[in-house]
């Protein structure tokens, strides 16, 4: 008969897998025992743990509950019997690390990071969610994310990164063709873009110091994605208030103009999260401290 300490590791990877046979295949044993295992823990807990069909498994609320309870006790009985991870050093990292990030931050500072570290560690491998919606990470089994402005979940470990800044810019071609604003109302007479909030599907307003708020209702050009928004600004077609990890080079060279500086918001916090407390796995803290370091400069 199976021990309880073996019956919890095979549900928790039936809940991972969300297949019996995908499970017994992970475990090296035969679909039967998963099954087997699933029905006694279902008669010690008193509860069903998944809903079954001849051709797929669901798993329950109360099957889900018991899952995340009881990969956090896994996890730090696993660590019990960890051996010191020195061999990582010589290339021997492996598994997988699912990661979500704002699309545009993803794409300029978390994919080069996740670039240098795959062709280190060829055993490791990427789920990478690049979205500006705020997404489940829970129920997406997010273990690293990275998040701009404010993270209140306190069931996260989180880790501050370097501030990012909303910067109003043109381009000098454009500032030649219709002149420099000097405050909000000269602004909002001029070509200008907004971005909708993928959440709400309401347009962002643009945010200044002391509290102040343009409305962006009469925007020449309206996206929902940063980078699509700064492709156009930096075309010379409108003015745009962007991100400061997006304009940093193009304001060092000249391509781009930052404006009302004396008006400019105070700068978002940039967090590094992991939705699980814990012990991490020596993959996740790779990839947690890599990003970390990356993260820590403007």
């Amino acid at each position: 008969m199976l021990n309880r300490l073996e019956m919890i590791r095979i549900f928790c990877t039936a809940a991972e897998t969300g297949s019996f046979k995908e499970a017994a295949v992970r475990l090296g044993i035969s679909p039967q025992a998963v099954t087997r295992a699933v029905k006694e823990l279902e008669r010690l807990q008193g509860e069903m743990l998944f809903h079954r069909n001849t051709r797929q498994i669901r798993i329950t609320a109360f099957g889900e509950a018991l899952a995340e309870r009881a990969r956090s006790s896994m996890l730090q009985l696993d660590a019990l019997f960890e051996q010191p991870r020195a061999a990582a050093a010589d290339g021997e990292m492996t598994g997988l690390v699912r990661l979500a990030a704002p699309s545009a931050l993803g794409r300029r500072r978390l994919l080069p990071v996740i670039e240098s570290l795959g062709a280190q560690y060829p055993g490791l491998r990427f789920d990478v969610r690049l979205n500006d919606q705020r997404i489940d990470v829970i129920g997406e089994k997010i273990d690293i994310g990275i998040r701009v402005g404010f993270l209140r979940d306190n069931r996260f470990v989180v880790r501050k990164l370097a501030k990012t800044r909303l910067q109003v810019v043109a381009t000098p071609r454009y500032l030649r063709r219709y002149g420099t604003p000097s405050d909000l109302e000269s602004l909002q007479a001029m070509p200008y873009t907004a971005i909708v909030d993928q959440d709400t599907g309401r347009l962002w307003p643009w945010m200044f110091a002391g509290e102040r708020q343009m409305n962006p209702a009469a925007a020449r050009f309206v996206c929902d994605d940063s980078e699509a928004e700064y492709q156009f600004v930096r075309s010379g077609q409108a003015i745009g208030q962007i991100v400061s990890f997006l304009v940093t080079d193009d304001i060092a060279s000249g391509r781009l103009v930052p404006l009302l500086p004396e008006l400019e918001p105070d700068p978002w916090d940039m967090y590094l999260y992991r939705p699980q407390r814990g012990p991490m796995p020596a993959r996740l803290r790779l990839v947690f401290d890599a990003l970390a370091e990356a993260l820590s400069t403007p």
